[in-house]
């Protein structure tokens, strides 16, 4: 666990200036190449079939695009040559660091390519535009369906969220509980499966899903840390700085009453004073009700 000498340097989203002027320059060629999306918004039918998604009119259209290959599961490229990644989803890795493919890692790839190869998609903005590999950030439908959504209700990806992307992420978030739920797809192998806060010193330096009580609160200046056990030097803690603390402030969320709640907290866990997962926006933190 985690007190306030944890000296864990503060996470930032950075972009730098080339970046920030290519997504302008790729966003105006995707505009060019079709309708405004809000145009096509008006024709959606009012009851749309299953697996659908409502008019996305919380994020900023971006155009359309021809999608020309997948790359894996999360991330596919566009005839203009730019690369674009799902945001608010992760998919398995199509090789470790040792060559070898993870779990479903084909499968997940195989599901994308069936929505989207060689097919026009709307793309959609929800916050940050490009990340720091200069990808685009997007949310991408096919007519009225929404890619994401299907990839997670179907298990064929996790949802992984950032502070700049969050919006529509409570629907995926509901999305993945119910393919975990019933085992579908990656959530059948157990290198997914979720972790518990005891059990999580196992999996150092590799992004997680971590269940466990919180059994103390403690704040120190402007950080606040979530502890799992009675001794913050050892378990498993989640480490929420000043600016994270203000989007839970602005979400209603009092971090003091998350003592003795049970919770599914998402993210990477590194070493600190044992596992330690830095949360800077709510959905990190899902609450779960009593004998969850």
């Amino acid at each position: 666990m985690h007190n306030g000498a944890s000296g864990l340097p503060a996470l930032a989203e950075t972009r730098g200036a080339s970046v920030t002027e290519r997504g302008r320059k790729v966003t105006r060629s995707l505009r060019r190449g079709g309708r405004a999306a809000a145009l096509i918004f008006c024709l959606w039918p009012a009851a749309l079939p299953a697996g659908a998604a409502a008019a996305p009119d919380t994020l900023r259209p971006a155009g359309e695009a021809r999608v020309v290959d997948v790359i894996n599961g999360a991330t596919v490229r566009l005839a203009s040559g730019d690369i674009a990644r799902l945001a608010g989803v992760d998919a398995p890795r199509l090789a470790d660091r040792s060559g070898r493919p993870w779990p479903h890692a084909a499968a997940s790839r195989r599901a994308l390519a069936a929505l989207v190869l060689d097919r026009r998609v709307r793309l959609f903005h929800a916050g940050r535009r490009i990340d720091r590999y200069g990808r685009l950030i997007v949310h991408l439908f096919v007519g009225p369906r929404w890619v994401q959504g299907a990839l997670v209700s179907d298990g064929h990806v996790r949802v992984r969220s950032y502070a700049g992307t969050r919006l529509r992420i409570a629907e995926l978030l509901a999305r993945e509980d119910a393919a975990r739920r019933a085992g579908l797809g990656l959530w059948a192998h157990r290198r997914y499966a979720v972790r518990t806060a005891g059990s999580v010193r196992r999996d150092l330096d590799s992004w997680q899903i971590v269940e466990g009580t919180v059994r103390a609160v403690a704040a120190f200046r402007d950080v606040t840390y979530l502890n799992f056990d009675d001794d913050w030097r050892t378990d498993f803690t989640v480490r929420i700085g000043a600016r994270a603390r203000r989007l839970f402030r602005t979400a209603g969320i009092d971090l003091r009453a998350l003592k003795g709640r049970i919770v599914r907290v998402r993210g990477w866990v590194r070493q600190r004073n044992g596992p330690l997962i830095v949360a800077t926006h709510p959905e990190q933190i899902e609450r779960l009700p009593p004998g969850e």
